[in-house]
């Protein structure tokens, strides 16, 4: 009767045993602890976490102590964070452009038509009659044949130029990438090709569903605080004045021009010529400039046998600091899913990699990155100031929102199909019964609106993993209305606070996706590679051989 027994027991034990394998430091990763860390960095006392702000000291402090206490060592040789010189703007507008035609005259009114700013530090910024030019979508991209300033002098002129890519309205992928946004579609590459044409403002005019958010997200920082790196001695060019504009007030303009709506449609064709608009705009701006430092909090786990070899989680801690007050009178932004959550989970990862049983044989590395709310900042600094060389860096894992309604079926890659990182998720997701798919809205270009992407303009494979919306028990219609609902009512806004009803069992499985893709970068010998057509794999070819 023994040996008949015999089998089964083994077996099970052999099951058992493969289990506990695959949940080696999973189970260290615990949803009461990231609600806890959550709460405290989301709290009222943090006062949104802006950088330049006690809300900053406060952070930076409460991080140091949480990775010392999860058996971090100081990862920028004996301390735990990195100076990031910034320059502190703050643009005090006025709340009127005046337009001037050859018909007539009229106001546009600040916040409802448009927001504007500047990056410069000059003490006055003005605008006297400045012509103004609609560029389209304000791109100039050789490789796909784009030049939408091409045979125009841009000089001392306003570029008004559209969100997102050529092709995303008529989703025509012999444009680009169709509804899928390239870096050309960002706001921040029309600010900076509009720099390098010479113009003296750019305006992008704002369409949600082009865009990826409301109106009201880019209102809530008129004449706040705005963050940039210190370039002080650097040669480098900006507009004088920069900004959005809403869609309807671009066609009120049009329509003074003598023109219409359809010169949107005509921006779409290859061929297409910039227009003056017969038109000039004027207006002024008072500029405060404060220089200062925050920082990127950075801990490790020393690799045993490769410690030059680094793989990087990181998340940023910044939010947005105290800003216009919502209906009901808060003028917090708390920031409790972006990026509290992602900030909460570099923590949990830290205990689950100090938790296995071998230590890792290439370093671990947790970095909380500041400024990712005004414009990736703390990454770009990061980068161009490598704590761990970009030759030596395997991988980049950033966590940026984690999930607040409950386990998915799905995992969500964005950006797919840019390195085998992603292959590595797929893997681990496929072990648990569940799939991986892009992001349902790459239109938006997530890719290119969170720090792993300066990680990726420098070549290291970057995999960036947002929620899925295939909620167990409940479907993806319920999952994507979900996430709708953030985006709509809480994003950028007061509103983004921890609350009873939160459900953290998908940012544990998420967390646990994500740990088990860098254990097993941390055991191996293997550089994950960027896939063929990447823009980022010569760059990494490149790094790697020298050549």
């Amino acid at each position: 009767m023994y040996r008949y027994f015999l089998a089964p027991i083994w077996l099970i034990l052999l099951a058992s045993c493969a289990g506990d394998a695959r949940r080696e430091g999973v189970n260290a990763i615990n949803a009461d602890s990231l609600l806890r860390n959550i709460s405290i960095l989301a709290s009222d006392s943090f006062l949104g976490r802006m950088p330049f702000t006690p809300g900053e000291k406060m952070t930076v402090d409460f991080l140091e102590g949480a990775f010392r206490s999860v058996g971090l060592a100081p990862g920028n040789g004996g301390s735990y964070t990195q100076d990031v010189p910034m320059a502190n703007i703050v643009s005090k507008a006025e709340l009127s452009i005046r337009v001037k035609t050859p018909k007539n005259n009229f106001l546009l009114h600040a916040p409802d038509d448009y927001v504007v700013w500047t990056d410069k530090t000059d003490e006055h910024i003005s605008l006297d009659n400045t012509p103004v030019v609609f560029a389209g979508y304000g791109v100039v991209a050789p490789e796909y044949g784009w030049n939408d300033y091409e045979g125009i002098d841009m000089k001392g002129k306003i570029a008004l130029v559209m969100v997102n890519d050529p092709g995303f309205w008529n989703n025509d992928t012999t444009l680009f990438k169709g509804r899928t946004m390239t870096y050309y579609g960002r706001w921040t590459y029309k600010f900076e090709e509009a720099a390098r044409q010479g113009a003296k403002g750019c305006l992008v005019i704002h369409r949600t569903s082009a865009a990826g958010y409301p109106f009201s997200v880019v209102q809530n920082g008129f004449n706040a605080a705005r963050l940039q790196l210190d370039s002080r001695g650097e040669n480098i060019s900006v507009c004088d004045a920069i900004g959005w504009i809403k869609d309807t007030v671009a066609e009120r303009l049009f329509a003074a021009a003598g023109l219409d709506a359809a010169l949107f449609e005509k921006a779409n064709q290859r061929g297409f010529k910039a227009m003056p608009l017969n038109m000039g705009f004027s207006t002024s701006m008072r500029v405060q400039s404060v220089y200062d430092k925050s920082v990127n909090v950075i801990g490790k786990i020393e690799g045993s046998k490769r410690p030059d070899e680094a793989i990087i989680y990181m998340a940023h801690w910044d939010h947005l600091g105290t800003g216009t007050p919502d209906e009901k009178g808060d003028s917090i932004y708390n920031g409790a899913l972006d990026n509290a959550s992602g900030t909460a989970g570099l923590i949990e990862l830290a205990r689950a990699f100090n938790s296995l049983g071998s230590k890792p044989e290439r370093s671990i590395v947790f970095l909380a990155v500041t400024g990712e709310e005004q414009g990736l900042l703390g990454s770009e600094y990061y980068i161009a100031n490598p704590v761990y060389p970009a030759e030596k860096t395997v991988a980049v894992i950033n966590i940026d929102v984690l999930n607040n309604f409950g386990a998915t079926r799905d995992a969500v890659v964005v950006g797919l199909g840019q390195s085998e990182l992603e292959d590595y998720l797929k893997e681990e997701v496929k072990k648990e019964g569940g799939y991986v798919v892009g992001e349902p809205s790459p239109e938006s270009g997530g890719y290119f609106r969170s720090d792993h992407f300066n990680f990726a303009k420098a070549g290291i494979p970057a995999l960036y993993a947002g929620s899925g919306i295939d909620l167990i028990g409940k479907g993806k219609a319920e999952g994507q209305r979900l996430k709708d609902d953030f985006i709509s009512k809480h994003y950028h806004r007061p509103s983004d606070e921890l609350t009873d009803d939160w459900n953290m069992e998908g940012a544990v499985q998420d967390l646990g996706r994500l740990f088990k893709v860098g254990r097993r970068l941390a055991f191996d010998t293997h550089w994950p590679q960027w896939k063929d057509g990447s823009e980022f794999k010569a760059i990494r070819e490149k790094q790697r051989t020298g050549n």
